[in-house]
């Protein structure tokens, strides 16, 4: 049957053998900030060194997801030409990916040296001046770390695309044990070293963005034998590669983007509410994207194995795929939301907050832990399915129109005209993850999502 549920082991052996590591990746990498986040809420009693460093990794958020989107957009190129097993034009694809991530990269840290104040005063409310001064302390420094995680971000994405996945569980490992112990150090002053707070904290990850970097260069040019590459083939771009990765890859960078700057100006709104809401809103947060986290890595390993299937031109194969990643990614979400909501308390409680601030943060994971269920589907669809299928313009307009015109409105009325109770301005936030599912799936009832991509002549 075309659209049957498939039932060959090998499909989900395949699956998680693709995502697992991209999973641990991406909880070491939360561990990272939330290791971040925990102790540098234990340096005032306050909550103002938290604040100031979870409204400065808005910014940082925004950042590493559009570096992380430019360089994702590419696998829908790089996981069909890796279906014909075109090497060459797999690296002339990748050549395009690494110079675009290293130049936002550096533009952006340019813009935070030069105007540092101007950007806080966008995320933080300026009468918050104790938030602020630490803010001043944190963001110049941090910024540094964007030119290591491009890097990193660009090599990985690529590795991805070409299914080899497990070493960046070993690059990440590392990069948490490396943050965790110079955090530590530097946050706290041991070792002979002054305890230097948030500074030390933004210290700390850049360092760790340099190791990792460091580590993935070093596997990528001498170890791995899959894709071989030379540095020297980086210089090297093509028109070709520019204008396909425009046209396909693109629409997933600036999806990635927008969302990522949607989700700033969600902080901007809630930098404006005070420290209260600024705190729970970070550890709500932070529980939120735990829940999503294995959710997103399947969906990633899904969007590879997809786009084989495509540029193979298996099209019954791709629906029967389709199909089955539905109903497993459902089932996924009850999960998930049902794991979340027992662990909310003992979660918050790491975070040492303020009463208040702590009673506030369970109302909020309280009440959206429900829309995981239409996250983790939405998720298997949009970044999973459409994308492999490279179907990218479609999720970057829903993505757009949900983000702009529905959830930062509602989100800005709810808090500034109707001035709603801050739990529900927080629901707000998340509105959308209510309905999106409902496109995704009405989406992927016909054909019009798949496309092939790739190119018939050699490279």
């Amino acid at each position: 049957m075309q659209h049957g549920i498939i039932k060959d082991r090998s499909f989900y052996q395949s699956i998680l053998r693709l995502s697992l590591p991209t999973a641990f990746q991406s909880l070491i990498s939360l561990l990272v900030v939330m290791v971040d986040n925990v102790m540098v809420a234990r340096i005032d009693p306050y909550g103002f060194s938290l604040a100031a460093v979870a409204q400065s990794n808005s910014i940082t958020n925004f950042a590493n997801a559009l570096m992380s989107g430019l360089a994702g957009g590419s696998i829908v190129l790089i996981s069909q030409y890796w279906g014909r097993q075109d090497k060459a034009r797999i690296k002339q694809v990748y050549a395009v990916i690494a110079a675009l991530c290293l130049a936002v990269s550096a533009v952006l840290i340019v813009v935070i040296q030069l105007f540092p104040h101007a950007i806080l005063s966008l995320v933080i409310n300026p009468n918050e001046t104790e938030i602020t001064a630490l803010a001043m302390q944190y963001l110049p420094i941090v910024c540094l770390s964007y030119l290591p995680f491009a890097v990193t971000a660009s090599v990985i994405g690529m590795l991805k695309g070409v299914e080899v996945v497990r070493v960046t569980i070993y690059l990440t490992a590392t990069s948490l044990v490396s943050n965790v112990g110079l955090n530590y150090i530097l946050i706290f002053g041991k070792l002979g070293f002054p305890a230097m707070g948030v500074q030390g904290a933004a210290i700390a990850t850049v360092l760790a963005r340099v190791i990792e970097a460091a580590l993935v260069c070093v596997y990528f040019f001498r170890v791995q034998k899959v894709i071989d590459v030379k540095p020297g083939e980086l210089t090297r771009q093509r028109l070709w590669a520019w204008k396909d990765y425009a046209k396909y890859g693109l629409p997933v960078g600036i999806t990635d983007a927008q969302w990522a700057l949607v989700g700033m100006l969600k902080m901007v709104i809630i930098g404006q509410l005070g420290k209260q809401m600024i705190n729970a809103a970070a550890v709500s947060d932070m529980l939120m994207t735990l829940g999503f986290l294995f959710t997103s890595a399947l969906a990633g390993g899904a969007f590879v194995m997809v786009g084989k299937a495509v540029g193979a031109k298996d099209y019954a194969l791709v629906r029967r795929y389709s199909t089955t990643i539905q109903i497993m990614f459902f089932f996924i979400g009850l999960f998930m939301t049902a794991v979340v909501y027992m662990l909310r308390g003992p979660f918050i409680g790491l975070y040492g907050l303020e009463p208040a601030t702590h009673q506030l943060a369970m109302t909020m994971t309280g009440i959206t832990v429900f829309t995981l269920i239409g996250t983790t589907y939405h998720a298997s669809c949009f970044v999973g399915i459409n994308r492999g299928a490279g179907d990218n313009k479609f999720v970057m307009m829903v993505d757009m129109i949900c983000g702009w015109l529905i959830v930062l409105p509602l989100t800005a009325l709810a808090a500034f005209v109707f001035k709603w109770p801050l739990y529900i301005v927080y629901f707000m936030t998340r509105i959308d993850q209510t309905f999106k599912w409902i496109i995704a799936f009405f989406r992927l009832r016909g054909d019009k999502w798949i496309h092939n991509v790739t190119r018939e002549d050699t490279a």
